[in-house]
């Protein structure tokens, strides 16, 4: 029988589960769309920074770059390069809402299956293009594959995890997405050299993983959740004593069956969401997404090429430094899967957002003393920059980055799981489209000040975990409201007394 465990919401039951071999390979074939959502944010400041891609297709930009008297903050200040960029994030936001439908109706595993299509054929139009115009539209693409892929893969990997492991196995997913920058940065360095067309090798180096995922997701199972959701319900129990690797699922196959049918009778799950039960998981989902982007981590990964390149190092050097980054965002994610489920989620954030914004602050301040607006940083001056953002690349990579998307993935419940996480990753992708497209901007018109700006804005998002993000660890998806909200000093007040009473004539009817 599964153990009982006492908590601040009362009992509740720990699935008996083992970790087999079977969930393990689900786990790395499903993360592989992590990796393309990586090899994407890596693999655009690379090319960016190529000189062979400015002049096809940013002449201008290349131009400017090549007047050593250029504005160091301001020579790849140009819309269109953002453009370039950041058009995979908007499309990606759209995206995700169609992907919430398709995640519900047919399942997770065909989701990232249309991720897989989408990955291909943005893949082969940017590698392609002649034109800027097709240029976009194969990004375009792509944030279809990353808005697919992203709404998909963290659900996947939160409801195929036993509580107990939950943590670990959904930071699977970042850690892919580390690895993806990591390769992305490897191949931008030895393309580099690469005349005149080591951008397109870049580019469709993406074909890839996209084929991993979308051959490898014909290998893996649906999970348990999406089948019994979909009246599959001897599918799903079968599924569910498969991954767990145990024959006695009962207690956890009713707590399944239960959510489902109260999931069944909410018609609109989006009009849930905006009642007040829904509330906390809500506002932390889509506040965790602001803050991730706002951490300015997305700026440094982007962009880490032209950054190194503005702070003194030149272009080989800059392309190596990026792949030094890559790797301590790598190394540094293991830390976070070895932790999150023993220390917890709240403790990573804390520690993070002090770490991070100390690195910050004092590249803002070298920044500020010793950067001008031609010249370069001395050599000690950009090498404490270089260490202070390997500093808080490694912050980002064992906290804010993973945990971004493991809270939100097991925080909502069934009834409004897959909206709710689509809200999150439009979320992500609108904050990171904004980052992507004004950080160039920004950096030209803000200079060292770009740092401060998130400073503060680290800052905030400190306080709002120490105050508002409640511990999730170990805590079954089902039962987050008893366990995780009802006992919150402040989240508490949402739960009403006739949310209670509805969920409890639900389940009434169920047994009956």
């Amino acid at each position: 029988m599964p153990a009982v465990v006492v908590s601040g919401g009362g009992k509740a039951p720990e699935f008996e589960a083992k970790m087999t071999a079977y969930v393990f390979l689900c786990v790395i074939i499903s993360a592989v769309g992590g990796l393309i959502f990586g090899y994407d944010i890596g693999i655009s400041g690379g090319v960016t920074a190529m000189d062979d891609f400015l002049k096809k297709f940013f002449h201008e930009v290349y131009e400017r770059k090549q007047h050593a008297h250029e504005n160091n903050y301001c020579k790849y200040d140009n819309q269109f390069l953002q453009l370039f960029t950041s058009s995979l994030y908007l499309a990606a936001l759209v995206a995700s809402f169609l992907a919430s439908i398709v995640c519900s109706k047919l399942g997770r595993r065909p989701t990232m299956q249309f991720a897989s299509f989408f990955f291909l054929l943005g893949v082969a139009l940017t590698t392609a293009a002649n034109n800027i115009v097709i240029l976009i539209f194969g990004r375009i693409f792509l944030g279809f594959g990353v808005g697919f892929g992203n709404q998909a893969v963290p659900l996947f990997l939160s409801e195929i995890a036993p509580a107990k492991l939950r943590g670990g196995l959904n930071i699977c997913f970042q850690l892919m997405v580390t690895i993806g920058i990591l390769i992305a940065n490897l191949v931008n360095y030895f393309t580099s050299n690469v005349h005149p067309n080591g951008w397109r090798i870049a580019l469709g180096g993406a074909a890839v993983p996209s084929v991993i995922l979308g051959v490898g997701s014909l290998v893996i199972c649906e999970t348990p959740t999406s089948l019994i959701e979909r009246n599959r319900v001897e599918e799903g129990k079968a599924t569910l004593r498969k991954i767990r690797g145990v024959e006695d699922v009962e207690e956890e196959f009713e707590s399944i069956v239960r959510a489902c049918e109260l999931a069944r009778q909410v018609k609109d799950p989006y009009r849930k969401l905006m009642k007040p039960a829904s509330r906390p998981p809500f506002v932390i989902g889509m506040l965790l997404q602001l803050f991730q982007q706002f951490t300015g981590i997305n700026a440094i990964m982007f962009y880490a090429p032209v950054l190194f390149q503005t702070v003194g190092f030149g272009n080989d050097a800059a392309l190596l430094s990026a792949v030094i980054t890559g790797s301590i965002n790598v190394l540094s994610t293991f830390v976070g899967i070895y932790l999150v489920d023993k220390t917890g989620r709240r403790i990573l954030l804390l520690e993070s957002a002090v770490h991070m914004f100390i690195c910050q602050t004092i590249i803002g301040i070298i920044l500020a003393k010793n950067l001008e607006i031609t010249g370069s940083l001395g050599r000690v001056e950009a090498l404490v920059v270089v260490i202070c953002v390997l500093l808080f690349v490694m912050g980002f990579a064992w906290s804010w980055g993973p945990l971004g998307w493991l809270i939100p993935s097991e925080t909502f419940p069934l009834e409004t799981r897959t909206a709710g996480f689509a809200f999150a990753v439009s979320c992500n992708m609108f904050f990171t489209f904004l980052i992507a497209q004004a950080f160039l901007s920004m950096l030209c018109n803000m200079r060292s000040g770009i740092f401060f700006f998130f400073s503060s804005w680290i800052l905030v998002m400190g306080l709002f975990a120490m105050f508002f993000v409640p511990e999730t660890k170990g805590v079954p998806i089902d039962m987050m409201r008893d366990r995780v909200w009802k006992p919150h000093w402040f989240w508490k007040r949402f739960m009403l007394p006739e949310d209670d009473l509805h969920r409890d004539v639900d389940v009434e009817k169920i047994y009956d």
